[in-house]
């Protein structure tokens, strides 16, 4: 029984299996990211809309209630910290 395991081993194809771990997704970054169907970027809610509103100006307000836009730096990041293992 030992070769079997032994023979699966010598023909994995995954550096990951012949490593003995896995990285993880960041999962704060899944809570607050969606991909765009391009693939190309990705789109996440503004924060600090949700409470506190009295003192800010209305134009903050609307600006804060914008969806924000990964830029090309962050989208190459965004990438490897949702999916360790895809191609990047």
């Amino acid at each position: 029984m030992p070769t079997t395991s032994v023979n699966s081993r010598l023909f994995s194809s995954s550096p990951v299996v012949e490593a003995g771990y896995k990285l993880k997704s960041h999962s704060g970054t899944k809570k607050r990211w969606r991909s765009l169907a391009s693939g190309s970027s990705f789109k996440r809610g503004q924060a600090g809309h949700a409470h506190l509103n009295v003192h800010k100006s209305p134009s903050r307000k609307n600006r804060l209630a914008q969806t924000a836009h990964s830029v090309p730096y962050q989208t190459h990041k965004l990438k490897k910290l949702l999916l360790p293992y895809g191609s990047h």
